[in-house]
């Protein structure tokens, strides 16, 4: 029997760096409890891709005009990040393994762009997803923040794209060591699939105003969302039990990532 190629396939290049893990519905425990239990939308929103970390502790210091660093791997002290830097003993592990034409192209792991506290950092990955899926990096939601430092979302194309896996920090805090570890994650990746992002799809959203506009089928939903479990005895919860069921009834019917990567083959809406 055949088995389906995964969704997603990760290369993690630097050695002993820790590998991509499915993201905690729990946001890794921080989480209070009542939304563990009760709210769907936020444990979905929580587990809705994979975790990516830091391939090595790190500290990035900026001083308000040239940015430096720090590494758990290598016993200099600060170092001044003016163009790019390699990680440490991967440009020769790299070269050790390249077909002869590649190498010398090892990916920075730290690189300073033009605007000022502005890093681009390497995760030791590359990335090939299922046809017609991307992956879209951000800051893991429902998690708090890296202090000192925010995270530019960026979407790649995965399935056609097979290089490094990029984000871009600003640091936020100047004279003050902002420090990144794995244990810790930086980033989600998150699966999504090329017709939610389509200009056809997008441009297509519709408003309508006034309670006038509201249809039969309109108020009926409004009634099984809100009003009949306000009537009812109040349960907590009565969302993420139903999605639940919802969700569970989908997965019985057939693999969930299949049938959406049939819709992707669909022209636009």
């Amino acid at each position: 029997m055949s088995q389906s190629p995964p969704p997603i396939r990760f290369h993690a290049l630097i050695p002993g760096q820790r590998p991509p893990a499915r993201a905690d519905r729990s946001g890794l425990g921080t989480l209070p409890i009542r939304a563990w239990r009760y709210c769907e939308a936020v444990t979905t929103a929580a587990g809705l891709g994979w975790h990516i970390f830091p391939p090595a502790a790190f500290r990035l210091l900026f001083d308000g005009q040239r940015i430096w660093w720090q590494c758990d791997d290598v016993a200099e002290d600060w170092m001044p990040l003016d163009d790019a830097a390699q990680f440490p003993g991967f440009a020769q592990t790299f070269d050790a393994a390249a077909p002869e034409e590649m190498r010398g192209f090892s990916p920075p792991f730290l690189t300073a762009l033009p605007e000022p506290g502005v890093v681009q950092i390497w995760t030791g990955l590359l990335a090939r997803s299922a046809p017609g899926w991307s992956l879209l990096l951000r800051r893991p939601p429902n998690l708090p923040p890296v202090p000192g430092i925010e995270i530019y979302e960026g979407l790649v194309e995965t399935d056609a794209w097979f290089g490094p896996l990029f984000t871009n920090i600003r640091i936020t805090r100047t004279d003050e060591p902002i420090t990144l570890r794995p244990e810790w994650p930086l980033l989600l990746a998150q699966p999504v699939p090329r017709p939610a992002y389509a200009e056809a799809w997008l441009n297509g959203a519709e408003m309508v105003e006034g309670l006038s506009a509201m249809g039969a089928d309109e108020w009926s939903g409004y009634d099984a969302a809100v009003v009949a479990p306000a009537r009812a005895v109040h349960r907590p919860g009565n969302y993420a039990v139903a999605a639940r069921k919802r969700r569970k009834g989908e997965e019985a019917t057939g693999c969930p990532f299949h049938r959406a990567q049939s819709l992707t083959s669909a022209p636009a809406p």
